[in-house]
């Protein structure tokens, strides 16, 4: 597909989708997949009015603007989002992590960096984001092993798989994508280890300040519980107000509710009003749910002395209290609160906590969500659970504990000595191994190893049909085609041609060095604000272009792209990992930034320096 100046005109029209592309990304105002499928539609209906037209007819007619949907990378990359569901949900990497475990009280820093390096190099041969998965816990466990805040740890964890990712082709979908990228824009196929040398150079000089330096930088904070009871910090809860209650009837004195003693009444939802306070001379009605803020050992305390004001918390799940219930005859003093958080492919996402009945699920209720290290201050019937997402529940110790085994949640507060062994284990690692070995020597193309791994992981009953329908991620499938559309847009109307053009106008006269250490930092930038996968594809065929007109192998650009775009570690949303640990580490954004600016940089600044010794030039 050859580039036409001709068609200037639409060649802006693409720049302004890509600009308004990102900023829909980046403000996420608007649902990932609202905007990808708008720009789909927008680029279609756009080329088929005002065509870029060639000797072959309409180079976007929908033919090709839709390709990148079926495009062989995309598939290589949700197939193995199934194998590495399949490795979480057998516990395939339970053994490792429990290993990895053992010496915490001795030598927790030491213990976190044999850790991080295990999980580089895992994730240098699965995907990233079920290694964290199975981490997290580990690190938490760690932690408090080690009386050591989690804020300390979480970042590192989401950083070491990242770099592990650099490493192979398959280590992340980044690079599965900038391979088929390169592939469509004429190049030959990236090998399993082709640029596997520069990868560990770069993961090495990473890991060295992710596990030893990153650690003692990071801000020290209390985790929810902590935070609860220690620093009188308050959360958020929701008590819902049935016939018989005991608040049923109380009015409020001077704005306030007296038989409600240091808890503070944020909202009373009656019907479809809210009311905020001050709730002056209000009485309390059957029905009425009350949004209240306590912190941790007020509501112990409450708990203890007069448990009767709970009984809608402790029946929130949307049903009558049963008299009856063996609930009802609980000691207070069996109840214990744990942090948990909601898996990647969890059943409960895309569901409020009724829907997904979680008290029937796993005996124990939810008194408040944290997203992304905020509380959310709604009611609960309203918030519809997303990966990532931080639960504070309740419940007696033998339920809290029994969701050690759950693949929907995962529990934070487990230790590392009583991971379950789960029989699958085995066969789904000899999966994985059979799917990275046919890749890696070429028996088969990636793409159908990983889809082989994937089927296999299913008939092997490492993972059922719905749990690997739920792993297929739809942000990635929709992201990866609209940025492929987008991609295709670029290069057809010429932009790819002349971005590049525009890179070595400015910077030729002071080389090819210089020029590929430019490319490598304004990726790596925008990985951060746009998306590791989004990046790498847009990046490609302008890296294509760029190397093409220096006379220079376009495939060390194409690297530059690969490893630029997996520097996704000075924002939260940059990576998938960062968002997983945002909510267990309590991070805000400014944390993603303070630690992960210097780490783009230093990669940068080793690239600059490796790649053109390494490549010759």
């Amino acid at each position: 597909m050859e580039a036409d100046f001709s068609h200037v005109w639409q060649m802006w029209v693409v720049f302004g989708a890509i600009i308004a592309a990102i900023a829909a990304y980046a403000s996420e105002d608007i649902p990932l997949e609202v905007t990808s499928l708008a720009l789909v539609a927008g680029l279609l209906a756009f080329f088929h009015f005002f065509p870029v037209e060639a000797g072959s007819g309409n180079l976007l007619n929908p033919e090709n603007l839709l390709a990148g949907f079926a495009d062989p990378a995309l598939i290589a990359v949700l197939a193995l989002l199934v194998v590495g569901q399949g490795l979480f949900q057998s516990g395939a990497l339970e053994d490792v992590a429990q290993l990895t475990n053992a010496n915490a009280i001795r030598a927790p820093y030491l213990t976190l960096g044999v850790m991080l390096v295990v999980v580089l190099v895992v994730s240098g041969f699965m995907n990233n984001t079920p290694v964290a998965v199975i981490f997290i816990p580990v690190v938490s466990a760690l932690a408090a092993k080690a009386s050591i805040s989690s804020s300390k740890m979480m970042i590192p964890l989401s950083y070491a798989s990242i770099l592990g990712g650099m490493t192979t082709l398959i280590g992340s979908s980044t690079n599965l994508l900038a391979s088929g990228a390169a592939s469509r824009a004429g190049l030959d196929r990236i090998g399993f280890f082709d640029f596997t040398i520069p990868g560990v150079f770069l993961a090495a000089i990473g890991i060295v300040y992710v596990a030893f330096i990153l650690p003692r930088l990071m801000p020290a904070r209390a985790n929810l519980t902590e935070e609860m009871g220690g620093s009188g910090k308050q959360f958020i809860a929701q008590l819902q107000l049935g016939y018989g209650h005991p608040l049923v009837g109380s009015k409020a004195t001077g704005g306030m509710f007296p038989s409600l003693k240091n808890i503070t009444v944020r909202m009373v939802q009656r019907g479809e009003r809210p009311f905020l306070p001050p709730f002056e001379d209000m009485v309390l009605r059957p029905g009425d749910t009350l949004i209240i803020a306590a912190t941790r050992a007020t509501l112990m305390e409450a708990l203890k002395q007069e448990p009767d004001i709970f009984q809608g918390l402790i029946h929130q799940d949307g049903g009558p209290s049963d008299p009856d219930s063996d609930d009802e005859q609980r000691p207070v003093r069996d109840l214990m609160l744990a942090e948990t958080i909601v898996a990647p492919g969890s059943r409960m996402i895309g569901r409020n906590i009724e829907q997904a009945g979680f008290r029937m699920e796993t005996d124990c209720i939810v008194l408040g969500v944290q997203r992304r290290s905020r509380m959310i201050r709604t009611q609960m019937s309203d918030i519809r659970l997303e990966a990532g997402d931080v639960l504070l529940i309740v419940g007696n110790r033998q339920s809290v504990r029994g969701l050690r085994t759950s693949r929907d949640l995962l529990l934070l507060e487990w230790s590392a000595t009583e991971i379950p062994h789960l029989s699958n284990a085995r066969t789904a690692q000899i999966i994985l191994g059979g799917t990275v070995v046919s890749a890696a020597l070429g028996i088969v193309p990636i793409s159908i190893a990983a889809v082989a791994g994937a089927l296999a992981m299913i008939l092997t009953g490492c993972l059922n049909i719905r749990q690997a329908s739920r792993a297929i991620d739809r942000q990635i499938f929709l992201l990866v085609g609209a940025a492929l559309a987008l991609g295709t847009s670029l290069e057809a109307t010429g932009g790819a041609t002349f971005l590049a053009q525009q890179v070595i106008l400015v910077f030729d006269g002071f080389g090819a060095a210089v020029v590929l250490s430019v490319f490598f930092l304004l990726t790596a930038i925008l990985t951060n604000v746009l998306s590791n996968n989004a990046t790498a594809v847009l990046f490609v065929p302008i890296a294509v272009s760029t190397a093409s007109q220096l006379g220079i192998d376009p495939m060390v650009f194409v690297y530059a792209v690969i490893f630029a775009a997996n520097c996704s570690f000075a924002t939260p949303m940059g990576y998938q990992t960062n968002l997983l640990v945002m909510g267990p580490g309590h991070y805000r954004f400014s944390d993603f930034m303070r630690a992960g600016a210097p780490l783009v940089i230093i990669l940068w600044l080793a690239f600059s320096l490796f790649a053109p010794w390494y490549y010759g030039f």
